[in-house]
């Protein structure tokens, strides 16, 4: 019961992170906050695999704060005590946030900096000048600061997180963390929070933690289905951008939703294939300024943005590919599209704090468990009811075979439910789509990844400087702007009523256009509306219906 769960107040916590804690909300902790606190604060080093969304960050976050703040009580002196390192820059400046969140009420006694960002080394140095107490970045960044002597942790450091530890090596930083470890003391409290706990994990267990406490806090990786309803559509190449066409289009899905595609030129032919039919987007990927993407982010989150296409791309877990890229591109104008310099630090569907996503559908299927589990993560997170769509071709059966295998375990409530789309209920809308795709051409989608990405670089400047005086205007900059290489035809613009399934009249809402939404007031923290529009069996459509069970011979949960 809830009532004989530890409460933030019997940990022994200082009344000033309680009252921040108080402002966010958080009426009691999570699974592996009361779990995770307790053991920190009695000094043990912490292995913990939780589930996304399930508070990871605050239960690192508070006994770090705890423990600077009783050590200032005996010695004043300004040091730099806890090192949080970090696989993404987007992720760097989210631990930063929530610190500061945490730290409202004690900022002057707890300074944090993040030095994850892509500004030149001796930007930096001033803001380590002044030791804050902590610092956050990732490997690289903070190995540079280390060989050029603008940070020293020998001395003083006494808490060292890595959070999202099972991507860290997945990323490319290795040899980059091994580098770093020299530069540590012999003793320090050692935390390390994963979604997963992959072999890299247990390497990292075994260089790092002193006689580990292991939280494994859920039998699955992922909510069952009375939280996260997970289903798989199987189509090919041109039955995708039909689906995802009816499905926007007809606002069957409702809320804000994460549309994953495995490639940035995918993402680029999505979001113009959309814009076709004024459905407006914004896209998220590795060749963004690191500013843009977090205002991106931001403003999704605020309500600004429905839809984000985004990148997952494999290819950064091996960043010699790119600088061998970058650097052939130099000189040959064929390679110029393939040498554009892409940010080997990003990721977003790794540890983002996406807040309030209704949906996930995965456009292009991921390639890894692990990177399903952290594309679906981003929905149903704390106690949020989610959904996830993944649309598979045959190719990809084994690929499928293998996630519900990991995923279902001795749990069949995690299974992915086979559903069968009426695509003959919907043919009328594939004749639009092709005339769509015809103006989707190549050339049209390397005109737009080139205005897209100058158009952020001057938003990026934009944000740095002039924003920085004028915060006010920084709601006035937004991210879905159509790009408009492709030719526009008008008239699909509109859905005419004879095209709709007369079984579909009465849910389907294709007339709501842009201005009705943006009249809407954007949904306050912890409102997730409704999402897949009576998905779970209730759409007179019928257009998912229940296949039942598993193609593969498991028993699925109800649906």
């Amino acid at each position: 019961m809830a009532t004989d769960r530890l409460q933030f107040h019997e940990m022994g916590i200082d009344d000033r992170i309680l009252k921040a804690l108080a402002d966010l909300g958080w009426a009691q902790p999570t699974l592996i906050q009361e779990k995770a606190i307790p053991l920190a604060l009695e000094g043990k080093d912490i292995l913990a695999r939780a589930r996304t969304g399930s508070g990871k960050t605050a239960a690192y976050a508070v006994p770090v704060i705890q423990r600077i703040l009783t050590s200032k009580q005996n010695v004043r002196e300004q040091a730099v005590r806890v090192l949080i390192l970090v696989p993404t820059k987007e992720l760097g400046q989210q631990v930063q946030a929530m610190i500061r969140q945490l730290t409202a009420y004690c900022a002057r006694d707890v300074r944090v900096a993040d030095i994850s960002g892509k500004a030149d080394l001796s930007a930096q140095r001033p803001i380590l000048m002044e030791k804050p107490d902590v610092v956050v970045g990732t490997p690289s960044r903070v190995l540079a600061h280390l060989s050029a002597q603008s940070l020293d942790l020998q001395a003083s450091l006494e808490t060292l997180v890595i959070d999202e530890a099972d991507l860290l090596f997945s990323f490319g930083f290795e040899a980059d963390l091994k580098s770093l470890l020299c530069h540590l003391p012999k003793i320090y409290q050692s935390f390390l929070m994963s979604a997963t706990l992959s072999e890299d994990v247990q390497a990292l267990k075994e260089l790092l933690l002193h006689n580990p406490v292991i939280l494994k806090l859920q039998g699955s990786q992922l909510p069952d289905s009375s939280q996260l309803q997970q289903y798989s559509v199987q189509c090919e190449e041109e039955d995708k951008f039909l689906l995802i066409y009816t499905l926007l289009k007809l606002h069957l899905v409702q809320g804000k939703t994460l549309v994953f595609v495995g490639a940035v030129e995918r993402c680029y032919r999505l979001k113009l294939f959309l814009e076709q039919f004024s459905i407006p987007t914004c896209v998220l990927n590795s060749e963004l300024p690191v500013h843009s993407r977090c205002h991106i982010i931001t403003q999704f989150n605020q309500g600004f943005y429905d839809y984000i296409i985004a990148t997952d791309e494999q290819v950064l877990a091996d960043p010699t590919t790119t600088t061998a890229q970058a650097a052939e591109g130099k000189g040959k104008k064929k390679k110029k599209n393939a040498g554009r310099a892409k940010d080997k630090e990003y990721g977003v569907s790794r540890g983002i704090d996406f807040q309030n996503v209704s949906n996930v559908i995965n456009f292009d299927f991921p390639t890894t468990v692990e990177s399903y589990i952290h594309r679906v993560g981003r929905t149903a997170r704390a106690d949020n009811p989610g959904t996830a769509l993944t649309f598979i071709s045959h190719t990809e059966l084994p690929l499928l075979a293998e996630v519900e295998d990991a995923l279902i375990g001795d749990n069949t409530e995690c299974a992915l439910k086979p559903y069968g789309f009426k695509m003959e209920e919907i043919e009328g809308f594939r004749y639009r789509c092709r005339d769509a795709m015809r103006s989707v051409t190549k050339q049209a989608v390397r005109e737009a990844r080139l205005k897209e990405i100058k158009q952020e670089l001057l938003n990026s400047e934009k944000l740095k400087t002039y924003f920085e005086d004028n915060p006010r205007d920084l709601q006035l900059l937004r991210h879905d702007k159509d790009l408009h290489p492709a030719v526009i035809k008008p008239h699909l613009k509109n859905v005419p009523e004879y095209l709709i399934p007369p079984t579909l009249r009465g849910v389907a809402n294709p007339m709501s256009g842009r201005k009705r939404r943006r009249r809407e007031k954007p949904k306050p923290d912890g409102v997730v509306k409704t999402t897949f529009k009576d998905f779970r069996g209730r759409n007179p459509l019928k257009s998912f219906h229940y296949t039942g069970g598993r193609s593969r011979g498991g028993k699925a949960g109800k649906s």
